[in-house]
């Protein structure tokens, strides 16, 4: 299916992309009849009736704006509820780490809804597993689906129907592989305690530094503050700005550098940018993770067109000296997770799909192809998400860890979707450490 969207990227944004051996190349115009089937313009709600409503939560644009643009995307497609469409969608507050009652109360509320048949949140903060296990107290004929859960997988599976995030655990693999392909002598991970106290945080960070060693690449660390303290999200967003010039003299212009905040992803683009380092993706990889704010790139008037979009932020990104050193998904995660759950919850309701007689859950084919309706062209590939100890046991198999290709900006797609992400990585065992242990950790190292 790649290569469907490879030439739906050449048709659309009229290039011609030159790879290197290590890149896909645009398949030729035989499948050009693929291609504009799936560009076909979805049509907007025509205003029919709703048989049943589908409550939608996600951050908000300053926080997560991809996950919200899929929220705009379902009542495009299926209509507001307060117009008698099928979508309810609200936002919870950006600082939700102290605001949890406000969450836990919103996400609770649309249960009062006696048409709620579907609750998503995207992505499901801290609170989310509580407000679920409140919903199932009085009503149990809601499905419940989490997307990029921040709560530990013992907590948020019992609680949801199902659950999906990105393939944290691969990208620890794949991205150090991509750096060294583009020419990285060095991998930096920026993050803070909040974040590497969530065990697929913490998963994917031992992942990324025995990578790196095998890989033959330099792995260092750096800690930034975390939005959600009182410096708030302006605060560790300049924080980024005023140190992105040491670190990249620190460590040299072959460094590539990845952030676990969405927020402080661009500050960190627009540097590296000028200074010539590398980028691989975003923790939430897309087109619009960063990019559009840190080289000013206006993407209105190309709004839900992903090719174009796409087009637009490679000619700004190349202009700005970040050529062929830094990439994205094509297609945005955020947006994805919270349509393609939307997608998913609907045709569960509406009887299309159902669990699978042995596990006991829903399918995660199932879930890959609601994904597809809003990433024509191109396909999603994926795994359960697994313990220490590398077991498929319950209740994880209902987390399945998702991931697209990465494409480079100047160069193409890089093939990562072919690249098999060796078992014993994804069996890594790793200490866990709680947000105290780690504050208290970074103080003494004076960070």
């Amino acid at each position: 299916m790649k290569k469907f969207f490879s030439l739906l990227l050449a048709l659309v944004m009229m290039l011609s992309i030159l790879v290197a051996p290590a890149f896909v190349k645009a398949e030729e115009a035989e499948d050009a009849e693929v291609a504009d089937e799936a560009a076909e313009e979805v049509p907007d709600w025509d205003g029919t009736e709703a048989e049943f409503h589908i409550g939608v939560v996600t951050g908000t644009v300053s926080q997560t704006e991809d996950d919200l643009r899929g929220a705009e995307e379902l009542i495009r497609r299926y209509g507001d509820s307060k117009d008698g469409g099928m979508i309810t969608h609200l936002t919870y507050p950006d600082n939700f780490m102290s605001e949890q009652e406000t969450t836990i109360s919103q996400i609770v509320g649309l249960a009062d809804d006696p048409m709620m048949k579907v609750i998503v949140v995207n992505q499901a903060v801290p609170g989310t597993a509580a407000a679920f296990n409140q919903i199932r107290e009085f009503r149990d004929d809601i499905i419940l689906l989490a997307g990029d859960a921040h709560e530990d997988p013992t907590v948020i599976t019992p609680a949801a129907d199902f659950c999906v995030s990105v393939d944290k655990v691969g990208q620890g693999y794949l991205m150090p592989y991509a750096a060294k392909e583009m020419g990285a002598k060095t991998f930096v991970h920026v993050s803070f305690p909040r974040h590497l106290s969530e065990e697929i945080m913490a998963q994917r960070h031992a992942i990324l530094a025995a990578a790196c060693e095998e890989l033959g690449l330099t792995f260092a660390d750096e800690t930034a503050p975390d939005p959600m303290s009182d410096i708030g999200i302006p605060g560790a967003q300049q924080f980024i700005l005023e140190h992105m010039d040491a670190w990249v003299e620190k460590y040299g212009k072959d460094t590539a550098f990845f952030c676990t905040n969405d927020a402080e992803t661009e500050p960190m683009l627009k540097k590296i940018a000028a200074l010539g380092a590398l980028f691989i993706e975003a923790d939430l990889p897309s087109p619009l993770m960063g990019y559009p704010g840190a080289f000013g790139i206006e993407l209105k008037d190309v709004a839900g067109d992903w090719p174009a979009i796409l087009k637009r932020v490679e000619e700004a990104v190349v202009e700005a000296g970040g050529g062929e050193r830094m990439g994205t998904w094509a297609f945005s995660y955020g947006f994805t997770c919270t349509a393609g759950l939307g997608e998913f919850g609907k045709r569960v309701v509406e009887g299309k799909y159902e669990k699978d007689e042995e596990t006991g859950y829903y399918k995660p084919e199932d879930i890959v192809e609601s994904f597809e309706v809003y990433t024509p062209g191109t396909s999603w590939t994926g795994g359960y998400f697994m313990n220490v100890g590398g077991e498929k046991a319950e209740p994880w198999q209902n987390y399945y860890l998702v991931s697209q290709d990465l494409y480079v900006f100047g160069k193409g797609f890089m093939g990562l979707d072919e690249v098999e992400v060796p078992e014993k990585y994804r069996e890594l065992s790793y200490e866990l450490k709680t947000q105290e242990e780690l504050e208290a950790e970074a103080e003494a190292e004076g960070n």
